[in-house]
């Protein structure tokens, strides 16, 4: 699959920022420094310089190679070539979603006061809408989107449920934004109150729309040339 270079650039951007900022505060942080916050936003764990500061960065890396390689070892590779802006979107917007929280919190291993809360429940919420927005996009593999035994196996229903999924990826952002800036601590329990009902719907909705695919046999896989044959329009 082929990449845009300043996706690829943008991506190796904000790795590089990250590893570059461990360096300059290594030495400007004190021994211990907060590792864990819990859903109100108060530390509740200490850690050393090397968890502090390097746990997320190394995390990241390891997530974005990941992502990669995944095309490469997904019996529908070819698939990736159909929504390969989307996939790079995504994962760009992973990869800001982490550097966002790393910043956040290398400004408190620094001894700023930021609302932790607040700063990830608003970037989660960010992080839901964009990916919800691109949810529609996203063509048949084992690894990306909404992947339960009947969306792999019937190209109706990974069109129609990744439709519903997008609308109700965005919703559950929306509500997990709003209470990230009205009431933070509030966040992870909206975001959850909202995320987990949406999957047994989307888990439900997948079957029945299986179930009266006449063409369900077929192997998502099977889209010839990656790109989707919706069968739910006439």
């Amino acid at each position: 699959m082929q990449s845009s270079w300043r996706t690829e650039l943008f991506s190796w951007g904000v790795l590089a920022a990250m590893f570059a900022a461990a360096a300059w505060a290594w030495g400007r942080v004190p021994d211990q420094i907060p590792v864990h916050w819990n859903a109100a936003g108060e530390v509740d764990g200490y850690g050393g310089r090397f968890m502090g500061l390097l746990l997320i960065p190394l995390v990241t890396l390891g997530m974005h190679l990941l992502f990669m390689v995944l095309p490469a070892i997904d019996p529908c590779g070819t698939n990736y070539e159909g929504f390969a802006k989307v996939y790079a979107i995504f994962r760009a917007a992973i990869l800001t979603f982490m550097g966002a929280v790393y910043a956040a919190t290398t400004l408190v291993a620094l001894g700023y006061s930021v609302d932790m809360a607040k700063v990830i429940t608003v970037s989660l919420g960010l992080l839901f809408m964009g990916l919800g927005s691109l949810l529609s996009e996203v063509r048949p593999n084992r690894f990306v989107g909404i992947r339960t035994p009947w969306t792999l196996s019937s190209t109706r229903s990974w069109t129609k449920t990744h439709r519903l999924g997008g609308w109700l990826f965005v919703a559950s952002g929306v509500a997990t934004l709003l209470s990230g800036v009205v009431r933070p601590r509030w966040g992870v329990f909206v975001m959850l109150g909202t995320i987990l009902p949406s999957t047994l719907v989307l888990v439900a909705y997948s079957s029945v729309v299986w179930r009266n695919d006449p063409d369900r046999t077929a192997s998502g896989c099977d889209a010839e040339g990656g790109q989707l044959t919706d069968r739910s329009r006439p």
